[in-house]
């Protein structure tokens, strides 16, 4: 998924692998988390295989930088992966296998982790206010702007998303305090 990522951001403009860190770091991270050195490693990676190239640009008073351009064999990579008719729903839940198993704790406990969720859950619920600053920024660097509609269908998804983990959160509360 991480070289997918990649090879979407290279397909508006070429970056640097710094460049490609900070559009993660504004945006992508909210439902794809990436490391410096992931991001790194994949770049290689891609090049390896022919899906990117990477040109040097000598510069005077700093580290020369390295930018990476999406190959045609790139492009056609993502367009396959982007046109995969199976939906990649993901059913995997840290939280909810931990909840399974909640039950071998207090009830005070699970209180309390509940109402960490809760909260942890706001706070990200209200991140997504500066990610869509982040969409407005980016927009006006795209070819095509019409693309960031895009990016706000993710972030609607991450705003409901988070509203129904607070919701959820709050129903278990509630169910726990009513049971004692």
């Amino acid at each position: 998924m991480l070289k997918h990522g990649i090879l979407g951001l290279l397909n508006y403009h070429q970056m640097t692998g710094y460049e490609i860190m900070t559009v993660f770091r504004d945006s992508l991270h909210f439902f794809w988390s990436a490391q410096t050195s992931q991001i790194y490693r994949e770049l290689q990676t891609l090049e390896t295989r022919g899906w990117v190239n990477k040109t040097t640009v000598l510069q005077q008073s700093r580290p020369d930088k390295n930018m990476y351009t999406i190959t045609p064999e790139g492009r056609e990579e993502l367009l396959c992966w982007l046109s995969d008719g199976q939906p990649p729903l993901s059913f995997r839940s840290r939280t909810l296998m931990k909840v399974f198993f909640l039950g071998e704790c207090s009830r005070e406990h699970n209180i309390r982790y509940f109402e960490n969720l809760k909260e942890y859950c706001g706070i990200f619920l209200q991140s997504l206010d500066a990610a869509q600053e982040h969409v407005e920024k980016y927009r006006s660097v795209l070819e095509d702007p019409e693309r960031a509609v895009y990016w706000e269908m993710t972030i609607d998804y991450g705003r409901r998303n988070m509203q129904m983990y607070i919701d959820w959160t709050q129903g278990c509360i509630d169910r726990l305090n009513g049971g004692k």
